[in-house]
């Protein structure tokens, strides 16, 4: 019988740092700048992408620095995840955090990295550059998330 993978196996706790990395979709989706009301702390989501996101790629253009270049950049961690309501419901560490399985389209899953491209949830295509909106226009890029209605149905449960 074969042995299930790492993400069916482990919970996010007990995944190594290079299964927790390899988690990741690549679908940039946490690279998008949210806005928050003052008044009642709700978040908005805007097609608007960090400095750092290569849109095309989908990947950060310096992983390795981006807190110390990006001082709002969230760090991913098990804890995080399970506290921050702004990642997207397709999100996989959000996903095995709660239980559920990876989408078929996820690049573990599929086998291909361009998967989540070619199923829409990728913010390619679909994000400006931080660099090309003036701060005071943000609030016209407020979009809802890529794959947002899809994830409502969501996949199914695990077990």
């Amino acid at each position: 019988m074969a042995r299930k993978p790492f993400w069916e196996r482990k919970t996010l706790d007990e995944m190594s740092a290079a299964e927790w990395e390899a988690l990741c979709d690549g679908c940039g989706q946490c690279c998008l700048l949210k806005l928050e009301d003052e008044d009642t702390g709700e978040l908005a989501h805007t097609d608007v992408a960090c400095a750092l996101l290569d849109i095309g790629a989908c990947r950060c253009r310096d992983y390795g620095n981006r807190h110390a270049r990006v001082p709002g950049c969230v760090r991913l961690d098990a804890a995080a995840v399970r506290t921050l309501d702004w990642l997207p419901p397709t999100c996989a560490y959000r996903l095995i955090a709660d239980g559920w399985p990876l989408y078929e389209w996820h690049p573990l899953v599929s086998g291909d990295p361009d998967s989540v491209h070619r199923a829409g949830m990728s913010v390619r295509g679909k994000a400006v550059g931080e660099d090309t909106v003036a701060e005071d226009d943000l609030e016209d890029h407020v979009r809802e998330p890529p794959g947002e209605k899809r994830a409502r149905k969501g996949p199914k449960r695990r077990g």
